[in-house]
């Protein structure tokens, strides 16, 4: 398992799909076509962006889920990478009474054999470690998904902003800072934020 924040990587991404969102019911048929009714529509309506990076860096929620996975990460390496030692301790001592004849025949197959066994076993626990890391950063991606949607629909009530972007990176080629929220968003997430991620290992409360 590669130590790169992977669910950092994939949290960015899902954010990054579901931010570009129509918050204005009443522009949501976007396959109609363009008429000078609606393209005078598009000219008035009010859009803002949010850095997703500062999502993933101040929110809460996000900081909290970021530290239990990479435990968990941490925990995982360390598990496999003691259960690897094992195993070439074991192939070690094999192979140096395999060279002095301290096994007949049959028992060296059997030793080998064993030997087979433990490393398909190793494998097997790996692929299993990581199926559940992996299903724990789809939960967090949920998680996030849900409580910034979920906040985003009270927030946008009153603001009544048409479309709200992710930026990230360069994929916004300009934006004004007169229409950045994401302080606001920040500071909306973490009032509603209850911090129970600890006790209920689940998404942000609502």
């Amino acid at each position: 398992m590669k130590k790169k924040n992977v669910f950092c990587i994939l949290s960015i991404a899902a954010l990054s799909a579901f931010c570009m969102t129509s918050c204005d019911k009443s522009n949501s048929k976007m396959d109609e076509k363009t008429t000078p009714t609606t393209t005078k529509a598009a000219a008035g309506s009010k859009i803002a962006y949010v850095e997703v990076d500062s999502i993933m860096t101040q929110y809460n929620f996000c900081k909290e889920y970021s530290k239990l996975l990479q435990q968990k990460g941490n925990n995982i390496q360390k598990t496999l990478a003691a259960k690897q030692q094992q195993l070439q301790v074991a192939a070690a001592n094999f192979q140096q009474k395999i060279q002095q004849n301290a096994y007949t025949r049959e028992q060296a197959e059997g030793v080998q054999a064993g030997l087979q066994k433990q490393n398909n076993d190793l494998q097997a626990l790996n692929q299993r470690l990581s199926n559940e890391f992996q299903s724990e950063t789809e939960k967090y991606n949920k998680a996030l998904h849900d409580s910034l949607q979920h906040y985003l629909a009270i927030y946008n009530k009153d603001k009544k902003y048409s479309m709200i972007f992710a930026k990230q990176g360069d994929n916004l080629l300009y934006a004004d800072k007169a229409y950045d929220i994401t302080n606001d968003v920040v500071a909306g997430l973490n009032k509603m934020y209850k911090g129970t991620l600890y006790t209920t290992g689940s998404k942000a409360k609502k």
